[in-house]
């Protein structure tokens, strides 16, 4: 398998041009007197379909060529990446198929259809199976939601207009799955700003990829993890996405679930910015006081805004200002 390279992700901006929102960096004063860092939040709930997956999915379809094309597209899906794949294949002229397991959010499931895609339900833990079965039965081409070299480069794009704006920034966080976003932003970091350390994050139930990290092998997860973080719940992360994070990822965190609450609550009450708990495990080790002392300039990647609010807000308490 030949290397990814950085300049992978500056093709993607490219291919993404005008079809991709250049979504805006936000601040909050009170945010940087909490935290005694300067952030900056990248809000990929401004993206098309409401998350940085449109990147990647895009990016992907639009390399394909004719007979793959006519054939259409499948992916495995617990909501935001099979929106992008689903909206992407609209705008490219194919058609999506989207395995989604049982328990995804309502919201997510809706919106993949309202894109026209065809959506197949599945056990969480056999969605990969499932997908498989497809590919082989009806001649679909995969993409990826993670493992994929052009869905890497597509997600570094978020990164790399953020680093255009700010410039330089001494760490980013980054949300992490399968390792599609934190291998793509720390491409987009080696070319853009080779002194920012990245840092991916994922939820202390789903720390395959922090083990896969720091162990050089795949861990794969026996169970799907539970976490109010449901973006976050891939059983392993890719092989793609683990050469690059080896090459270019300086550190792999994990947050607990009343950290991530606790984030998502100051981003929705001081940044006036609704996001999905994916989104807010970014901030909570920089809450949490994980990082070393005095004041540094800090880049927070907000993944996504597709909240399932009816299912969510009951589990969450009142914040204390």
């Amino acid at each position: 398998m030949n290397h990814l390279g950085p300049e992978a992700v500056q093709q993607a901006a490219s291919t993404l041009q005008n079809v991709a929102n250049r979504t805006p960096v936000h601040t909050s004063r009170q945010l940087n007197k909490i935290t005694g860092h300067e952030l900056f939040f990248k809000c990929e709930n401004f993206q098309r379909v409401g998350a940085f997956k449109f990147r990647g999915a895009y990016n992907a379809i639009v390399a394909l060529d004719n007979q793959q094309l006519r054939a259409g597209v499948v992916t495995h899906s617990s909501g935001n990446h099979a929106q992008g794949v689903a909206l992407a294949a609209s705008l490219v002229g194919t058609r999506a198929t989207i395995v989604m397991p049982e328990d995804a959010p309502p919201v997510k499931r809706q919106a993949t259809a309202g894109y026209g895609a065809k959506i197949v339900t599945c056990q969480a833990i056999e969605r990969e199976l499932v997908t498989k079965r497809l590919v082989e039965r009806e001649g679909l081409t995969l993409i990826h939601p993670y493992d994929d070299d052009h869905v890497i480069a597509g997600q570094g794009t978020a990164a790399l207009e953020l680093f255009q704006e700010i410039r330089q920034l001494d760490l980013l966080f980054v949300p992490v799955g399968g390792g599609g976003l934190v291998s793509g932003s720390a491409l987009a970091a080696s070319i853009s700003a080779p002194k920012c350390q990245v840092i991916g994050v994922e939820p202390e139930s789903a720390d395959d990829a922090q083990r896969s990290w720091r162990s050089g092998t795949i861990v794969d997860l026996e169970e799907v993890p539970v976490t109010i973080a449901d973006g976050l719940r891939p059983r392993h992360i890719g092989r793609r996405n683990l050469a690059v994070m080896q090459r270019h990822v300086y550190d792999m965190i994990t947050v607990s679930e009343s950290e991530i609450v606790e984030a998502l609550l100051l981003i929705w009450t001081y940044l006036k910015l609704v996001v999905e708990p994916s989104a807010a495990v970014a901030l909570a080790p920089v809450l949490a006081g994980r990082i070393a002392t005095g004041q540094q300039r800090i880049g927070i990647l907000l993944s996504g805004g597709n909240v399932d609010l009816p299912s969510l807000v009951p589990q969450l308490p009142v914040v204390r200002i």
